[in-house]
């Protein structure tokens, strides 16, 4: 029988399902006023940060995350200079969008300041970009900050949220999605992280449906591999302030991309885009 102290399980109650990671210790652990952090040191899978019980990232797999929900839209987008990433606490987002070398400025609005400080001690090596010149750390309110910041003044704006209860919910509806289509720049896209295929379907569903009803022209979703997250198959969402075709990108440049990634590529981006027929079949419909 397995010994629970030396197993850290998430148990996701939306998708009836269970993942467990074999730690060493619990390095780190506190109630902040928005939520509950904990590091540990897994056997397997390096370090592992959780949030609410929820396992955010893990040393050995977050750059999926990070470059699929970074160079995805950076490289659909025909010119992304000014950035805009609410949530991303860990910095992962932050350092995948700076390695882009157009990119002049990016705004990263994080509720939670313990998250950033959390993740420069224990996972240093996703904050090593917090110091370029061109990011800008603001710890407040993201659909506040959204709700009062200037019209057209991002050609990307990033959600990497949490799941979306507690602190995250409110990123997840059309009232925040008109607002960042008034944020964006002519050109520009929203992305979010939008969940499981799989498992969250429906809340897949939702988020094209608002972002519809918001204004938002044209919809597309992406999968991914996140073996941390629940059924380990994650998707983000993007939107175009205008009709665009989101299957089209920056091919030539994402192959001579100036920078080392471990997941991306022409060849993944391209998969990426390529959706299982139950998800097209349901995305059809609404």
């Amino acid at each position: 029988m397995l010994d629970p102290r030396e197993w850290f399980t998430e148990i996701d109650e939306r998708s009836g399902s269970a993942l467990s990671y074999r730690i060493l210790d619990k390095l780190h652990e506190e109630q902040t006023p928005f939520q509950r952090i904990a590091i540990y040191e897994t056997r397997d899978w390096g370090r592992l940060m959780s949030i609410d019980g929820c396992v955010m990232l893990t040393s050995r797999d977050n750059f999926l995350y990070h470059e699929a929900m970074a160079h995805i839209p950076l490289f659909t987008h025909t010119a992304p200079r000014r950035v805009v990433i609410i949530g991303g606490g860990d910095c992962g987002t932050l350092r995948e969008v700076l390695k882009h070398p157009e990119v002049e400025r990016v705004v990263q609005v994080e509720i939670d300041e313990r998250v950033t400080r959390l993740a420069e001690k224990h996972f240093p090596e996703l904050c090593e970009s917090n110091g370029d010149p061109r990011a800008e750390l603001l710890f407040a309110d993201g659909i506040r900050w959204m709700a009062e910041a200037k019209a057209e003044s991002a050609d990307v704006i990033i959600v990497d949220s949490t799941d979306p209860v507690g602190p995250a919910e409110g990123l997840f509806n059309e009232a925040f999605y008109r607002q960042c289509l008034r944020v964006l720049a002519p050109g520009g896209l929203f992305v979010q992280q939008s969940e499981s295929p799989i498992a969250h379907t429906g809340l897949i569903l939702s988020i094209h449906r608002h972002l519809r009803a918001a204004g938002f022209p044209l919809t597309r979703s992406a999968c991914f591999p996140q073996p941390c997250y629940p059924s380990g198959w994650w998707s983000l969402t993007m939107a175009a302030r205008e009709a665009q075709d989101l299957t089209r990108f920056r091919e030539d440049a994402a192959r001579s991309r100036p920078f080392p990634t471990r997941w991306y590529n022409a060849e993944v981006h391209r998969g990426a885009l390529a959706l299982p027929e139950f998800l097209r079949e349901a995305l059809a419909a609404i």
